[in-house]
């Protein structure tokens, strides 16, 4: 899924960064410093969750912007069918134009704040 997601977003124009666990996320981040936007599965390898992932990564970085997918209702995001207030979530599988019209609007919202 990873590649598949990473395939879309740069046939729409976007640099891709990979990571193969949130660990290795935090790394870029830090040797990266124009990423804008995390888009993260809720459940990751070795360790760090999505959310453990975003929550870091924000604490270092409070403007970068955060995606989760899953393909589970309920996570730690998601609460009694609710997501958190500014969480901003796309459950898998998704479409091209569903993942280009999400990450389009928040850059739209991004942009239009900063």
């Amino acid at each position: 899924m990873r590649a598949h997601a990473a395939a879309i977003l740069r046939e729409l124009g976007y640099s891709v960064l990979e990571a193969a666990d949130g660990r290795s996320a935090l790394l870029m981040l830090k040797s990266e410093p124009g990423v804008r936007l995390l888009f993260t599965d809720i459940g990751l390898p070795e360790g760090l969750n999505g959310r453990q992932l975003a929550d870091e990564a924000q604490r270092r970085r409070p403007e970068l912007q955060v995606l989760y997918t899953t393909a589970y209702a309920r996570n730690a995001i998601v609460h009694q069918g609710r997501l958190d207030p500014g969480v901003e979530l796309i459950t898998k599988p998704f479409t091209y134009a569903a993942l280009a019209s999400k990450v389009h609007a928040m850059f739209e919202r991004g942009d239009s704040t900063g």
